[in-house]
């Protein structure tokens, strides 16, 4: 059925055409176009509309040949004119459909146009926009705009091709071709800070949140093959590395933007990156230890006397630079002397930042609330350490009680423990790099949350300075790392054990001991194994030693004395596991190995497995785990603990080396924590030799599941509950 617009019988034809052709009734607006044209066949803007109606009505072939037979039979000289007059047509054509959201026609259109005007770079930006929004020939279109950025002479402004590059980075599959198109658009942006921003944001979210590190590489390498020696983008491609295990490649980018440092806020950022290399690597010890004692020396400097007003880029980067210290030595309260200071330093200066440009955050009090909003702040809540050992207390919270919010650092849409958290939270939110700690402290503050709950301390610079703002009255660390150092933060979840009585003293922040246990769980999901001895051909009476842990945490002192055991237990092997650089850290062990004097066929390293839950049950191939110091491992010990499996740790001071020891004691065995070196080496090779022995904690081990404290995580989210609700009494009284 033909539909009739309702058009008063005064009016002109053309300005019947003209609506039918607006409101969409092309069938009429094509007779409407076709009569005016058998009137006024020399008038060329009728067929320039009737070819467009055919356009629309899906007669592309009729369109084109409408426009062209009009245009090669007018007038000599007058055929830019012409075009001109058309590309009116057309241009307005687009844009009304663009406003209209009707993105596919638009795209069609300007299509068209480009068979006009081939070297017209603004439809073509515009083209490969819609291509975007479409998902439709994005990796086609954008190499065919590669040609007009590089040699079109138009105007356009610099925030056009800002936008437009940061699009095609963020939409666009990656792909040669868009490095290609990034080239391309840096003689369009004079100022190589704004072409800088758009690459590393787009590398740090394709590396951070979708794992493409080596795109991410690619895009710093060709920022920097533009401009040599950039001491920010030097940095991330340090980190780039590094996180795709390219460990040699990591530290000499790293040592690269360490000697192009000049100030001392650039010196203690490079020290960092290069510790992080070196450490990672798990075999430049020495090195690591150097670069130690002058990243200490500058960070002494630094907060001695800082660098007032820094960029929050900047600032960013200063929150975890003291982070590898502990990997080093076990001395917490110089550390955490210097710690403070830095944390303090930071949150003044993003305090100021945010009352500078307008957008102070101050927390919302509520008096005595029905239930009390609790929120949980970590880019950790998926499957990751943190994710599986915090989702016990979400799951068991008292909803009556409280209303649980989660705050997401990073999105993920295929991790199923994220989704998982996304359901239990009572509200989720998931922020972007877009967001920044203010647009996330705003957040915090308008859903008016009571206590907000940091998950990640100093091992995410955003979180840090969020928490710096105090969007929530009451701010607590748990869980993901020692504390963060802030004064904006009020409490640390401890325990009887994992800190030191003494430890208050040199702590910023209040040390909030809960009755048992700083963590509970209530178990964890256990694979098939797929490592056997035959595999690694050792005998079946062998004694099987195992440590599993990343390269950072191999101590050479530790390594010695777990050397040491494996040489004083007869018929031992030494299981080698964690990420870090295979030839290194081979090395590293065969050297002490020779040393010692034990043959290298007694160690075995392993590589890396498909699943958590495959890595678990291969733990079982162990007789005795030993431990790392001066930091021990956490979940690799809870891990170990839930398969029966007796572990040998070194117990220290800091917080890091006092992991093991509060799980052990709360998991009710005694057997195996070490206070010396020395008790260190007569526990392992105790555990290696007597039998009787290890069994008997194996199976104190799988009795405690019914009983222990470290395996039950509902009286322990009680414990935490009321932890909570005494902080929030505290909080009343003080804003009275």
């Amino acid at each position: 059925m033909t539909l009739t617009p309702p058009f008063p019988a005064e009016v002109t034809l053309t300005f019947q055409a003209h609506e039918a052709l607006l409101q969409g009734y092309y069938s009429k607006a094509a007779l409407l176009y076709e009569q005016l044209i058998d009137q006024e066949p020399k008038t060329q803007l009728h067929y320039w509309h009737y070819g467009l109606v055919l356009l629309l009505q899906g007669e592309e072939e009729e369109a084109q040949t409408t426009w062209l037979f009009v245009l090669s039979n007018g007038e000599p000289g007058q055929t830019e004119s012409a075009i001109a007059e058309l590309t009116e047509v057309l241009e307005n054509a687009a844009q009304r459909f663009e406003k209209d959201a009707d993105l596919s026609i638009a795209w069609v259109i300007r299509q068209h146009l480009r068979e006009f005007h081939p070297d017209d770079l603004v439809n073509m930006l515009k083209v490969l926009d819609l291509s975007i929004e479409l998902k439709h020939q994005m990796t086609e279109i954008c190499e065919q705009t590669i040609p007009l950025l590089q040699t079109c002479e138009t105007s356009i402004e610099v925030n056009q091709i800002l936008l437009m590059l940061r699009r095609v980075l963020e939409f666009v599959p990656p792909s040669p071709t868009v490095l290609s198109f990034v080239e391309a658009c840096d003689r369009w942006i004079p100022d190589k800070r704004d072409f800088r921003w758009a690459i590393l944001t787009a590398a740090i979210e394709l590396a951070y949140s979708r794992s493409l590190y080596r795109f991410s590489i690619e895009l710093a390498r060709l920022f920097l093959r533009l401009y040599p020696n950039d001491i920010e983008t030097l940095g991330h491609l340090a980190s780039f590395y590094q996180n795709c295990h390219e460990y040699d490649l990591g530290i000499q980018t790293a040592k690269q933007r360490y000697e192009l440092s000049s100030t001392l806020d650039e010196k203690v950022r490079s020290g960092h990156l290069l510790l992080r290399g070196l450490m990672s690597a798990g075999g430049y010890w020495e090195e690591a230890l150097s670069i130690a004692q002058e990243q200490e020396a500058n960070l002494q400097a630094f907060v001695d006397q800082p660098t007032d007003g820094l960029d929050p880029s900047i600032l960013s980067q200063l929150t975890n630079v003291a982070y590898y210290l502990v990997y080093l030595k076990d001395q917490p309260r110089s550390w955490r002397t210097l710690q403070n200071r830095l944390l303090e330093f930071i949150q003044t200066e993003t305090q100021d930042h945010a009352a500078r440009i307008g957008n102070p955050v101050l927390p919302i009090q509520r008096c005595s609330p029905k239930r009390l909003k609790v929120g949980y702040l970590s880019r950790c809540m998926a499957t990751h350490s943190v994710g599986w050992l915090a989702r016990w207390l979400i799951q068991y919270h008292d909803r009556n009680t409280f209303e649980v919010y989660g705050y997401f650092l990073n999105r993920s849409s295929t991790d199923p423990l994220q989704a998982w958290y996304v359901q239990t939270f009572d509200r989720a939110h998931h922020f972007t790099l877009d967001d920044t700690p203010i647009d996330i402290a705003y957040q915090i503050q308008q859903d008016e949350i009571d206590i907000l709950i940091d998950l990640d301390s100093i091992t995410l610079d955003l979180s840090c300075r969020i928490l710096a703002l105090k969007p929530a009255p009451v701010q607590i660390t748990w869980l993901g790392w020692d504390a963060p150092g802030l004064p904006a933060v009020d409490y640390f979840i401890a325990d009887p054990y994992v800190l030191p009585d003494t430890a208050q003293e040199y702590y910023r922040e209040k040390i909030w001991r809960l009755p048992q246990t700083y963590i509970a769980v209530d178990g964890f999901e256990v694979g098939v194994p797929t490592l056997h001895r035959s595999d690694l051909n050792i005998p079946n009476d062998a004694i099987v030693f195992l440590s599993a842990q990343r390269g950072f945490k191999r101590h050479l002192d530790t390594t010695r004395l777990q050397l040491q055991i494996i040489k004083q237990v007869p018929n031992s092997y030494f299981l080698i596991k964690g990420l870090s650089d295979e030839k290194s850290i081979q090395k590293f062990f065969f050297d002490i190995a020779e040393e010692l004097g034990i043959e290298q066929e007694r160690l075995r390293f392993l590589g890396n497995v498909a699943s958590s839950e495959v890595h678990r049950a291969n733990l079982a191939i162990a007789d005795v785990v030993l431990d790392t110091f001066p930091y021990n491992g956490a979940t690799t010990t809870l891990e170990t603990l839930w398969m029966g499996i007796p572990l040998v740790t070194r117990v220290g001071e800091q917080f890091a080396a006092r992991n093991s020891y509060t799980m052990l004691k709360n998991a009710g065995i005694s057997e195996g924590i070490a206070w010396t070196d020395e008790e260190y080496i007569e526990w392992g090779v105790k555990l290696g030799t007597d039998a009787a022995l290890r069994q008997k904690i194996h199976w104190d081990l799988m009795r405690s599941r019914q009983t222990a404290p470290l395996w039950n995580a509902k009286a322990f989210t009680r414990q935490m509950e009321a932890a909570y609700l005494q902080m929030w009494q505290t909080q009343m009284k003080k804003a009275i």
